[in-house]
């Protein structure tokens, strides 16, 4: 009898080692695959470099966040980043990470700072949307990975900073606060990936801006911006009211974690 008791201690004590080894290495290395991971899909989608600062994870709780992601400004314009956000939260359902869709509870972005340059007739945030995949086009290279089912996502806190082309007598810098944006059970009718989740996050803001940008920024910057908003990707269907009345405002001015974290990413980190 005490063999075997002293056998099952043994067992267990080797289980709960195994245990906190492995929930020690992916905390360790999973930081960095989820860090690699986001930049180089955000990247590959807005087509300029997305960069992120810190990922702070906790996996037996499903809890990920992330802490300043910066998405740099295409060539040619003044200021070095197009959009800064100050913190990201994801809550996942850890069981659904081993399954084909992974069910994600609820992603809030919140203190995102986008600064909106002109130059000549175009502006930075339309040179970025323009790149944007368009509804009904099929990509280049289809996006491996899992299939993401997120529940609810909240954009709050969102300030937009305009630099104006100079004109005598007009402010050249104009300040917007966007209202919060919910949108809820994304990638229920398609395949929703991370970089299909990035454009769909752009999107929406760049909508906030396009609707209460009117009256306030210049006619041809509103119009550039909702025209690009008009060809890309749907921004999803189930938005509360406060995100309905962005994305219909901007439609009406568009016209119209370890495998688990891996096949989210789109499969494995490259080997250099």
């Amino acid at each position: 009898m005490k063999t075997g008791r002293k056998i099952l201690t043994i067992v267990l004590l080797v289980i709960v080692v195994v245990l906190a080894v492995a929930v020690l290495g992916f905390y360790l290395f999973g930081k960095g695959m989820i860090k690699s991971g986001v930049e180089q899909a955000a990247s590959k989608t807005l087509g300029v470099a997305v960069t992120i600062k810190d990922i702070d994870l906790s996996i037996l709780q499903g809890k990920v966040g992330i802490k300043g992601l910066v998405v740099k400004n295409p060539k040619g314009y003044a200021n070095e980043n197009l959009l800064e956000l100050s913190e990201a939260r994801v809550s996942v359902n850890i069981r659904s990470l081993l399954s084909d869709t992974v069910d994600i509870n609820e992603i809030k972005l919140d203190g995102t700072k986008l600064t909106m340059e002109q130059k000549g007739l175009t502006n930075n945030l339309k040179e970025i949307l323009d790149r944007l995949p368009k509804e009904g086009e099929k990509p280049a290279t289809e996006e491996k990975g899992k299939k993401l089912l997120i529940d609810r996502l909240e954009i709050a806190n969102t300030n937009v900073k305009v630099k104006l082309l100079p004109v005598p007598g007009k402010a050249d810098n104009v300040s917007l606060n966007i209202d919060p944006i919910v949108m809820e059970k994304l990638g229920s009718d398609s395949k929703m990936s991370m970089g299909k989740l990035t454009a769909k996050i752009l999107s929406a803001i760049a909508t906030g801006v396009a609707k209460q940008g009117a009256g306030v920024l210049p006619d041809d910057m509103v119009k550039g911006v909702s025209s690009s908003l008009g060809a890309v990707l749907d921004l999803g269907k189930g938005t509360t009211k406060e995100g309905e009345a962005v994305l219909e405002k901007g439609t009406e001015a568009g016209k119209g974690i370890v495998e688990g974290v891996k096949g989210i990413l789109g499969g494995k980190k490259e080997q250099k």
